[in-house]
């Protein structure tokens, strides 16, 4: 009973956080902060600043800004290490008596793919922008269900 509960994955779950927004309004206000549920044409949000939850009418929004976490460290070191891998696999495929030594080419590939998976964490963390003046009813709709997906509730009626 005891390794039951132990290895249970439901005690030891981590809760799902939202995505992080900073939403323009029509107003001129923004306001900052975790997206909890999106609730027909209205966004619920947890305010940073006052921990409050807020609820904004999607026709009073003009911008909303998504947060991303920069994954650089985490694409580099990923890249690295299936770089210095794939060059461990080069190196014992390859003579071990001619240059560069075996070491020398896995770490040769692990720096290089490790810049590339370093690039590539850069780029998938950069934040989006939506714009939503000036949007159809359907362009709107789509616009929500995206952000549905990165609501800390998801599918909320």
């Amino acid at each position: 009973m005891f390794f039951v509960l132990a290895l249970s994955g439901n005690i030891f779950a981590k809760e799902r956080k939202g995505a992080e927004l900073i939403i323009q309004k029509t107003g001129g206000t923004q306001v900052r902060g975790e997206l909890i549920a999106v609730k027909g044409y209205s966004l619920l949000v947890l305010e940073r600043e006052s921990g409050a939850d807020m609820s904004i009418d999607i026709e009073d929004v003009r911008v909303i800004t998504i947060l991303k976490k920069l994954n650089a460290t985490r694409g580099a070191l990923y890249g690295f290490l299936i770089g210095a891998g794939v060059g461990a696999v080069l190196g014992y495929a390859a003579d071990p008596d001619a240059p560069p030594s075996r070491e020398a080419t896995a770490a040769i590939a692990g720096i290089s793919v490790g810049l590339i998976g370093a690039l590539i964490g850069l780029v998938s963390g950069t934040d989006e922008t939506i714009q939503l003046e000036g949007k159809s009813d359907a362009e709107i709709q789509e616009i929500l269900e995206k952000l549905s997906k990165e609501a800390r509730i998801k599918n909320v009626q």
